[in-house]
């Protein structure tokens, strides 16, 4: 059998010119079938984007291509001839290359490191040439409008700069077919520019890509070609011009999603949280802010502008130089993370897999871990844990076979949910959400809408809510803080929002 031979379902059939092809290809896990007959043409020299809702298959079906997991059945095609594909360095050889969501890298290596890790290059067998290592690092960051330090270790950088950084290395080595897994999902519109600009330049050298996002403007901006899958299951390809907003989301969920933004009218109380003149060297100064009980307070600004650096000194996870905290019209010593918690005030994290979950273990243990230090005695009540930790995933309607099923093997969107079932098993006045729905479709970010409006609607929770989605901000807030370059700009209530206002503020 050939390429040429194949007229699938699922196959856009637009032109003469295809680089790849995915044929019949499935994948079952125990219990689990995650791809059923899965059919994908890309173009020469496009952008195809892979639609779905977290869980869909689109990750499976990418590391399928780039050689992680090995199909059960289908077959590959590349220029035309079929190939196996049984590991990364088979994808490589092939010209595939893959950036992944959930970022892989070496904290303690510098970038120009990181950047040469597996092909360092060498004159002598086994010896490194570090010379030509940091001329190329150099020249690549160079050519990318980057303007790191190559010497930078990269436990040093933000979460947008590493993830920046993993798209220039995986363009900058040639590749003809990328595969971009939520490049954008934390990285500034400054840097969105450079990427697809990026993307638009090698676009017209014949390079070809692979593009899973759910971020309906960005893939109207950027896509030529789209597939949607559901459940595992292909069902639809066509050109981009061919959809709409509603219709892609139609596709994806299988049903038409109204009251996006489930936004209730909560009175809302006194001050319950104060800031008077926080402050942090090069990082925040002199920042003053009030959060009511019952409220939704939003954070605006772009990458950079400070905000998750301020939530993580109130949370106690960095230190703050002066200023001081508030809680009920009490002033409080945080200095940590227990001292947080203890007056009430939670975190959910803007990078999950570092400072969110524990990926090797259960859903359950991931759950009970911070109520551990609650419970009496030197033994965990496995029964009392298990009931507790069922009940409340049940409540925010955790998807998984099982509670003891790793939490690695939960989509992004249930991996939020989780995480939010930790902290909810502890008594809360103030929660701090910091990008809760990045990289999760608009299902599952629907669904975080709902359970933050059950948190303030029905358990008197008050929320603050750090997000670089502007629609996102004012659909759920009652009020908006605007931050630039570690100072506050604004402060809009609910009913004077206005984007370009807001956006003004923030640039």
């Amino acid at each position: 059998m050939t390429a040429d031979s194949i007229d699938r379902e699922g196959d856009t059939g637009m032109s003469d010119e295809i680089k790849l092809q995915m044929a019949g290809i499935s994948k079952t896990f125990p219990g689990v079938k995650a791809l059923d007959d899965i059919n994908i043409t890309l173009r020469k020299g496009t952008v195809h984007a892979i639609m779905g809702e977290n869980g869909a298959g689109k990750s499976t079906l990418m590391k399928i291509l780039n050689g992680i997991y090995t199909a059960d059945c289908g077959e590959i095609f590349v220029d035309g001839q079929k190939v196996a594909i049984n590991g990364p360095g088979d994808a490589a050889k092939y010209g595939i290359s893959m950036i992944y969501q959930e970022l892989n890298f070496f904290g303690d290596l510098t970038i120009e490191e990181n950047m040469f890790m597996g092909r360092f290059p060498s004159r002598i067998p086994g010896i490194v040439n570090w010379k030509e290592v940091k001329e190329r690092a150099a020249k690549i960051l160079e050519e990318n409008d980057i303007g790191y330090d190559p010497s930078t270790k990269l436990k040093d950088l933000s979460v947008s700069q590493i993830q920046m950084l993993e798209i220039v290395k995986a363009v900058a080595f040639k590749s003809d077919i990328i595969i971009m897994d939520e490049p954008t999902s934390s990285i500034g519109s400054k840097e969105v520019d450079v990427l697809f600009n990026t993307i638009a330049r090698l676009k017209a050298q014949g390079v070809s890509f692979l593009y899973i996002s759910h971020k309906m403007a960005e893939i109207f901006r950027i896509a030529d070609d789209i597939t949607v899958i559901r459940d595992g299951k292909w069902i639809v390809s066509g050109k981009a011009s061919e959809f709409t907003d509603s219709s892609l989301v139609y596709h994806m969920v299988g049903r038409e999603i109204t009251n996006y933004y489930p936004k209730e009218e909560v009175p809302v109380g006194d001050v319950v949280f104060e800031l008077k003149d926080l402050s942090s060297k090069d990082m925040f100064e002199d920042i003053n802010m009030q959060v009511r009980k019952c409220e939704i307070v939003g954070m605006a600004g772009l990458v950079g502008a400070g905000r998750t650096e301020l939530m993580r000194a109130v949370f106690g996870l960095d230190p703050f130089d002066g200023g001081e905290i508030f809680i009920e019209g009490k002033k409080v010593q945080l200095g940590s993370v227990k001292s947080a918690i203890r007056n009430g005030i939670l975190m959910v994290s803007e990078d999950r897999r570092k400072e969110g979950i524990i990926g090797i273990r259960s859903i359950r243990e991931n759950i009970s871990l911070a109520k551990l230090h609650a419970e009496k005695g030197r033994f965990i009540n496995l029964k009392k844990e298990l009931a507790e930790t069922e009940e409340i995933a049940k409540k925010l309607r955790v998807k998984a076979a099982s509670i003891e099923d790793p939490i690695d093997t939960l989509s992004g969107g249930n991996q939020q949910k989780v995480m939010l079932c930790k902290w909810l098993l502890l008594n809360s006045k103030i929660l701090i959400l910091d990008e809760p729905t990045r990289g999760i479709d608009i299902g599952a970010k629907q669904e975080i809408y709902n359970i933050i409006t059950h948190l303030v609607k029905d358990l008197g929770i008050s929320v603050i809510l750090v997000s670089s989605e502007m629609p996102e901000l004012i659909g759920m807030c009652d009020r908006i803080y605007v931050m630039n370059k570690g100072h506050l700009t604004g402060n809009f209530e609910r009913g004077s929002f206005n984007q370009e206002d807001i956006l003004r503020l923030a640039i």
